[in-house]
This record gives C-alpha cells, sequence and structure tokens, in this order.
C-alpha cells in the first residue's frame, strides 16, 4: 500500500475467520462440531482390534471328540468390516472377526491353541448430526473354532449380538470407532441355553462415496483486505478509498494517495501548483483568502459567525443563531412562535365531524373561525393539516376518511380568507395512534385533527 493510504471503513474490511483460505474438506460457514457428519448413501470400510472374552459354559468345541475347556480371558480379536448407510442414521454392515484363542488344559484334556472366527451382519442406528456418532447395532451370525481334535475340534455356533458404541470423524475420509458389543451363543452341554460374550474393539474407518463439500466463495479475492462486494477492483490489489490501485489522476508524478491536490498537476513537496498556501485550488494572486481554504468565486470560505447554517451576508443576526421553530427560519434570528399561533399547533381539540362522514359539526365553529384569524394575522405561517382515524374499519377506508376531514377543515379556512397554497392536507388513517387501540376513550383519543406549523 502506498505511503498516505487510509484504512477502509471496518465493514469493508476482511477479518480473522474470513481471510484464511478454505480448508478444501469443508465449508468455512459448518461449525467444527458438525463438520464430516455422516450423509446419506455412504459407505464406510473398516478394520479393529480389541479383546473377546469368552463365557465359561461356552459352546465353542466338538461335543463329539472332544469335551469343552475354558477359554482364557481376554483374548485378541482382530477383523475387518464393510457398512453401507442408505440413510444417513440406518446402516447395515457385515463382519469378519478372527481371535486366536488359548484353551486352558484340564482333567478333561490338555488344552492349547484354537482359532475362533466370527462371521457377522447387522442393522445400526446413529445419531447423524454431529462429527461424533453414537450409534446402537444389532445382528446375527456365527461363531465357529478350528483347531486340533485334542484341543477343541472343530465346531460352529449360530450367535446374536446386540451392542452399542461411537464413531468419530477426524476429516472426510478418516475416523475412529469403539464398540461394545455382547454376543449370544450356545451354553455347553444344554440343549436349552445361552452363553454370553463380552466383545471390546476400537477400530479406524475409511469413508466413500461423500458428497463434494460446498465451500463458501473467498469473499476477498485479491487480498487487499476489501471485501469483494465493496471492491471496484476485486481481482487487483488495491487501496481505500475504493480498493483499486494507486494512481496519479493528474499526470504529475505524485500518487493520489498523497496528492493533496490530485486533479491538478503540482511539485513537491505535496503535489499541489506553486502559489496556492491554501491548497484550495485558487492561487495566491487570485485568491481573496490565500491562507483559508475557500470555495469559488473567490476562495474564501462560507462565513458563518454564529453556526446557524445560514451565511453571514444573509444572516440578520450574525452574533446570535437562528431559532429553528418553523417561524422566520430563514432571517438568522432567534425567535419564538407567537402564543397566538401556538395554540394552533399540535391536537386541535374542539373539532368535530358527523359520524363516519367529512362533514364538519357545527360546534366546531368557534376554534376554527379562531385559527383563521390567527393565519390572517400571520401571513408567512404555513401549516400542515393531518387527519387521523381510529382502527376499526379497514386501514384504505380510515385513510381516505381522515384525509377527507383534512380537507373539509382546509375547505372552511380558505373560505374563511386563508390562502390556500399556505395549507397542504394528509390523512394518515389508524398509522399513529397517541393512545391504546384496545378500548373506547383510546380510540376517542386517536380520532383527532392536527395542525403542524411549517415553514
Amino acid at each position: 500500500m502506498s505511503v498516505g493510504a487510509e484504512a477502509s471503513p471496518g465493514d469493508a474490511k476482511v477479518t480473522g475467520e474470513t481471510t484464511r483460505k478454505a480448508e478444501p474438506d469443508y465449508d468455512p460457514s459448518v461449525k467444527p462440531i458438525r463438520r464430516y457428519a455422516p450423509e446419506r448413501n455412504m459407505v464406510e470400510l473398516g478394520v479393529f482390534g480389541g479383546l473377546f472374552i469368552a463365557n465359561k459354559s461356552h459352546d465353542l468345541y466338538d461335543p463329539v471328540t472332544t469335551p469343552g475347556e475354558p477359554i482364557k480371558r481376554p483374548a485378541a480379536d482382530i477383523g475387518a468390516r464393510l457398512g453401507f448407510y442408505p440413510l444417513k442414521f440406518l446402516g447395515i454392515e457385515a463382519e469378519f472377526a478372527a481371535i486366536p484363542a488359548k484353551y486352558s488344559a484340564a482333567a478333561s484334556g490338555p488344552g492349547g491353541s484354537g482359532f475362533i472366527y466370527g462371521v457377522r451382519g447387522h442393522a445400526i442406528l446413529q445419531l447423524p448430526m454431529y462429527r461424533v456418532v453414537p450409534f446402537v447395532l444389532g445382528g446375527y451370525g456365527a461363531l465357529g473354532v478350528s483347531s486340533a481334535a485334542t484341543v477343541a475340534g472343530k465346531d460352529i455356533d449360530p450367535v446374536g449380538h446386540f451392542g452399542g458404541g461411537v464413531k468419530y470423524f477426524f476429516n472426510r475420509w478418516v475416523g475412529l470407532r469403539l464398540d461394545v458389543r455382547g454376543l449370544i451363543g450356545a451354553e455347553a452341554r444344554k440343549e436349552v441355553g445361552a452363553a454370553p460374550h463380552l466383545e471390546t474393539t476400537l477400530g479406524l474407518i475409511i469413508t466413500l462415496n461423500r458428497k463434494k463439500p460446498k465451500v463458501a466463495p473467498d469473499p476477498d479475492r485479491d487480498r487487499d483486505g476489501f471485501r469483494n462486494e465493496v471492491d471496484n477492483c476485486p481481482d487487483t490489489p488495491g487501496i481505500a478509498p475504493d480498493g483499486c490501485p494507486d494512481k496519479d489522476s493528474d499526470g504529475d508524478t505524485f500518487m493520489d494517495s498523497v496528492d493533496k491536490c490530485r486533479d491538478v498537476p503540482g511539485i513537491a513537496p505535496d503535489g499541489c501548483p506553486p502559489g496556492d498556501r491554501d491548497n484550495d485550488g485558487f492561487t495566491d494572486d487570485v485568491d481573496k483568502c490565500p491562507d483559508e481554504a475557500g470555495i469559488a468565486p473567490d476562495g474564501c470560505p462560507v462565513r458563518d459567525k454564529d453556526g446557524d447554517g445560514i451565511p453571514d451576508g444573509e444572516d440578520k443576526c450574525v452574533d446570535d443563531p437562528e431559532t429553528v421553530n418553523n417561524y422566520q427560519d430563514s432571517d438568522g434570528c432567534p425567535d419564538e412562535l407567537p402564543k397566538e399561533v401556538k395554540q394552533f399547533h399540535g391536537v386541535i381539540q374542539g373539532i368535530f365531524f358527523d359520524f363516519n362522514k367529512d362533514t364538519i359539526k357545527k360546534t366546531s365553529t368557534k376554534t376554527l373561525d379562531a385559527a383563521a384569524k390567527v393565519f390572517q394575522e400571520f401571513p408567512d405561517i404555513k401549516v400542515e393539516i393531518v387527519g387521523h382515524a381510529d382502527e376499526v374499519g379497514t386501514r384504505d377506508y380510515n385513510i381516505s376518511l381522515s384525509q377527507r376531514r383534512a380537507d373539509s377543515v382546509k375547505a372552511w379556512l380558505v373560505k374563511k380568507g386563508v390562502s390556500p397554497d399556505r395549507i397542504d392536507t394528509r390523512g394518515v388513517g389508524p398509522d399513529e395512534p397517541i393512545d391504546t387501540t384496545g378500548t373506547e376513550a383510546g380510540r376517542a383519543k386517536n380520532r383527532r385533527i392536527e395542525f403542524k406549523i411549517r415553514q
């Protein structure tokens, strides 16, 4: 950024989180806990390892050739799984588990090594809102054993299983999974009976078939600190005030960021023409105020001694500021709204109309005649007559009724000699209540005529 460039307004800046490059596998507008949550039609591949704790009354042996012996606990448990999730919360999985086990020696046999294996399938229900995914499952399969005839022989039994656990996804592709299962198999030497086994595993997840995430567009493509929507040159780094590169508008080799006279060629030190001490564009030979920056036609500033916004040349009271009250506001002098006029500024009591009509009742004559007299005594006063109605009925009808009533009051005053170009009317219906609309007393106050004195 060139010397002298100023920072742009805060609302044009890109700060903190939005300036860093978005990681390729998530939308940065998504909260971290919601990233990488499960998706429809997602495939999961997994490997796992853990512990298998067999029931002492297991049936994993050949009852013809080998008596049952306890399996040493715990035994190692390793395997692989394949899952498919047609819905975010529901999936099906198939698994194979390998359990290299040791059968204890006993009076009935010498014990030894046996290879236990499991093949199973199950349905899985999960909470799919976050990257941390709790789940429950249940299914069916088989546990088998393969060993020497003197150890356990060969056998295979049907086994049901149930359990739960939790997954955690590090990113779109990789996660971690913890399972705790109960396996229900046959109980040894019993025709009717069940032996529960316990299995605990920790595994790695690889996910496939995720949708490509939508990444939010870069809010500052040229990285100059100006958001694209306020950057007039969004693809080229620039400076204040518009995000475009610095330039030399007047061709005097002073860049606009440091050139105090960027529309007029100049010289050092500030890029302004020679002989313009106040840098207002008027050279000293024609500037009637060479040490004060001014404007056309003479290079002098507009004088307003009392700071009331009325130039001294038009201000009748240059030392005293104008009182802005819609009464003689252009003369530059302090004043007060005459008390005769004050009584006809605001809600006017004593103006009545026939029900649901714009016809003025005779009881209003005294009030309206007094108003007409005041407006004739002060011919420079102008007034806006505003008609109001309550909320009973449709809004369009009430606006029309309040406008017609305001017009009726104007017609009365004009008939009494007040110039019509001094009077404006406006009907606002129920839109500007001054009291509650829930009671008759409140609605009565809302039905009113207001005079607003204006300049």
